[in-house]
């Protein structure tokens, strides 16, 4: 248990860390396209969406290979897992 606290600890560190990264990278890509207003702040949601799910599956695929998982398992566990960690920046986002 202790064990499975520390590694969900480290995952939301990570997703933190990831949020400033993307923050970076699609102000970039932003800038990149010529973006300015609605359409600029529409594509950097979405930007930012979007990296924090592929930085929250990347950390669930590492938790189920701890884990020893495969096949359907994996893949319901790593589902759930990344819902799971989707859900509280969801809510953060609902709340402003």
């Amino acid at each position: 248990m202790k064990k499975l606290s520390t590694l969900v600890a480290l995952g939301l560190i990570a997703l933190s860390n990831v949020a400033f990264a993307a923050d970076a990278t699609c102000e970039s890509k932003a800038t990149d396209k010529k973006l300015a207003g609605a359409a600029k702040n529409s594509f950097m949601k979405k930007c930012e969406r979007e990296a924090k799910a592929s930085s929250a599956g990347s950390a669930c695929e590492m938790q189920a290979a701890d884990k020893k998982l495969k096949g359907a398992a994996k893949n319901s566990f790593v589902k759930k897992c990344t819902k799971d960690a989707s859900a509280p920046a969801a809510a953060a986002s609902a709340a402003k």
